[in-house]
């Protein structure tokens, strides 16, 4: 089901740069809206063009996007956005109808992509992490004052991809780390897991499927009771229980420490990066 649209707003999505997230986004995006309304453009052009005939979108370059979407989508690294953003400052320049920047690179303000682009601008600033590819995402977002009516539709629209929640841009960082980083944790804890399973002589083709449900399983319990993990984990423990001597272990290895410790290191280089 297509969003709903504003009146008289330019409700195109141009795609400068299809890599991982892009096109993941792309993909979440063309549930919602219109492929037609889709334009994709990538340095590798084969990349645009194999994503396009996943999604029904068009193939098109990064002049044609700036000059006629209305919500221009900056998929490209931080140390690229600069170089990508100022050959484009003409063609935006000389647009007379409203249109918004979409970035998602990480560490750059939304102040910073105005100035790339070269001038006050409306920008949508969201930082999505890989889940959204299944639907399962988180993207968090803010956006400068004159992008206010924009948000809506854009909102709406990336709805697909799974949780889009705004936040103030100040706490924009330390959430990259919440739900951007942290899939990665999540994912070194199912190698610990998968490797424990071989470890006790589990059949090997139900190792990794298995482990994969019982995190999913624990997600959504916890999303389903609104209940606080550490409640959960009590009525998983037993009384001289199996789990309890696992959860002993892992207090004693510090196991929750050692992950804070992992996001905030994640976090000091968030910060490093931004030149703080």
């Amino acid at each position: 089901m297509a969003a709903e649209k504003t009146a008289e707003m330019n409700t195109t999505f141009g795609f400068i740069g299809t890599g991982n997230m892009g096109g993941a986004l792309a993909l979440a995006l063309s549930k919602k809206t219109e492929p037609a309304d889709i334009l994709l453009s990538n340095r590798t052009r084969a990349k645009a063009e194999a994503l396009a005939k996943e999604t029904g979108a068009q193939v098109s370059d990064n002049e044609t996007i700036a000059a006629s979407c209305g919500y221009i989508v900056l998929g490209v690294k931080p140390q690229m956005m600069e170089e990508t953003l100022c050959p484009l400052r003409p063609v935006l320049a000389a647009r007379k109808d409203a249109f918004v920047l979409v970035t998602m690179a990480a560490a750059l303000p939304c102040r910073t992509i105005q100035t790339y682009a070269g001038g006050d601008y409306p920008v949508i600033r969201m930082m999505p992490n890989t889940p959204v590819s299944v639907g399962e995402g988180v993207i968090m977002y803010c956006s400068t004052e004159n992008a206010r009516d924009f948000v809506p539709y854009f909102a709406e629209s990336f709805s697909a991809a799974g949780l889009v929640d705004e936040i103030p841009e100040e706490f924009i960082d330390a959430g990259c780390v919440i739900t951007g980083c942290a899939p990665a944790y999540a994912d070194m804890f199912m190698e610990g897991m998968i490797e424990g399973a071989r470890a006790i002589g589990f059949p090997e083709d139900k190792i990794i499927p298995y482990v994969e449900q019982m995190l999913l399983g624990s997600a959504k319990l916890a999303l389903k009771t609104g209940e606080d993990p550490a409640s959960l984990r009590v009525k998983v423990c037993s009384p001289g229980g199996s789990t309890i001597e696992g959860v002993k272990k892992l207090q004693e290895l510090d196991f929750c420490g050692t992950i804070k410790e992992a996001a905030l290191a994640s976090y000091k280089r968030t910060l490093e990066m931004k030149g703080k």
